[in-house]
């Protein structure tokens, strides 16, 4: 357990540049253990660039990202996922051929693979299959896909590839959660599989969840804190209530996006 009284999450400054294009302006947070904060803001706020900056998706052009107080801003994607990074990202980390099963137990074996399991070899590979697997249908259960696991992941609904998505999340054990946007194209019935996760998630109380969310509903329901992005600067952070009832908000985020 990490006891270094830094945050989990930091950046400071936090820009990228496309052309002339500020397109995340000096953005600083921090973002501590057992807290999930919501990131809002009209379309083209910035909101899901800050993630791809935060996950490694994209290079800042400036600033830094600093995870567990170590600078990991010249790291790759796949490095920060190993120092116990997570991010959802909108179905592009799917195997489309694989089963649903093997799509997560692929997963399992990856988190599997820098931990206890490192280094397996031909006695160990049979029982250790079998713990993957198990493992695998514990997350697929969680998602209730459990009966969808050995059809193919392109051949699911797209609210069901979403959940797949999640699972994969799960699986890989993070301790920061990142959710883009994670009911985006689910049926109603649907989407309180996907809330009921985020929330066992924080209730936990020692991950730490960054949310991109458009609906203010799921906003209200599950946030500690709303930080708010408007043309790639941060405008607003603080309590759901606060930030809500703020005139930025109201003018930045709300009337823009209504309709």
């Amino acid at each position: 357990m990490h006891t270094v009284p830094h945050p989990v999450l930091e950046t400071r400054d936090l820009t990228i540049r496309f052309g002339g294009h500020v397109a995340v302006n000096a953005v600083s947070c921090r973002f501590e253990a057992g807290t999930l904060t919501a990131i809002v803001g009209p379309n083209g706020a910035g909101k899901t660039t800050y993630f791809n900056l935060v996950s490694g998706q994209l290079p800042a052009s400036a600033g830094r990202v600093l995870l567990f107080g170590e600078d990991v801003t010249r790291a790759a994607a796949p490095v920060r996922t190993r120092k116990g990074m997570g991010r959802a990202f909108q179905l592009t980390n799917l195997f489309p051929g694989l089963s649903v099963l093997e799509n997560v137990r692929l997963a399992v074996q990856a988190r599997a693979a820098g931990s206890h399991l490192r280094g397996l070899n031909l006695v160990s590979v049979w029982s250790s299959h079998v713990e993957l697997v198990e493992k695998a249908e514990h997350f697929l259960a969680r998602v209730a896909l459990a009966e969808r696991r050995r059809t193919l992941a392109s051949e699911l609904s797209h609210g069901d590839q979403r959940k797949l998505e999640v699972a994969i999340l799960l699986a890989l054990e993070p301790e920061v959660f990142m959710f883009d946007e994670p009911t985006a194209g689910m049926s109603v019935d649907e989407v309180p599989v996907i809330l009921e996760l985020i929330h066992d998630i924080k209730a936990q109380k020692n991950k730490t969840v960054l949310l991109v969310e458009h609906k203010m509903d799921v906003v209200r329901s599950l946030a500690d804190r709303i930080i708010v992005l408007h043309q790639g600067a941060l405008v607003a952070d603080g309590a759901p209530a606060d930030v809500i009832a703020s005139p930025v908000v109201q003018e930045a985020y709300l009337g823009v996006a209504r309709g």
